[in-house]
């Protein structure tokens, strides 16, 4: 059973910084895709951010201030957040894609989710 755990959320000033952390447990992760998504109520998740190796891809809201990283040795993936704004207020979720076919953007090409972490960005 694979499982994932979020962490490092909170609360932040507009243009503060935040990492996340993303700890995978339940099989080897070194060659999976991991993505990072954000949902705030009413609306659909949100691509941000995927991993497979050293390919990554970024939302356009999110390039230049966010970055994905991975430790395959801790089985943990992260995302560096720095010049927060109002905006990247949400829920924020990591999920895992099994079998490569590309760094998806829709949430449902993922297999797995964490719990989610709340970031919340004050003006």
């Amino acid at each position: 059973q694979v499982q994932l755990v979020e962490s490092g959320g909170g609360l932040v000033q507009a243009g503060g910084s935040l990492r996340l952390s993303c700890a995978a447990s339940g099989r080897t992760f070194s060659n999976v895709v991991m993505g990072w998504f954000r949902q705030t109520p009413g609306k659909e998740r949100e691509f941000v951010a995927a991993i497979r190796w050293s390919d990554t891809d970024y939302a356009d809201s999110v390039k230049g201030r966010f970055t994905i990283s991975r430790d395959n040795a801790k089985n943990t993936v992260y995302l560096q957040m720095n010049s927060l704004k109002p905006e990247d207020t949400a829920v924020y979720y990591c999920g895992i894609k099994l079998y490569y076919s590309g760094l998806p953007k829709s949430p449902g090409d993922y297999d797995y989710w964490g719990q989610g972490t709340q970031v919340t960005v004050s003006s």
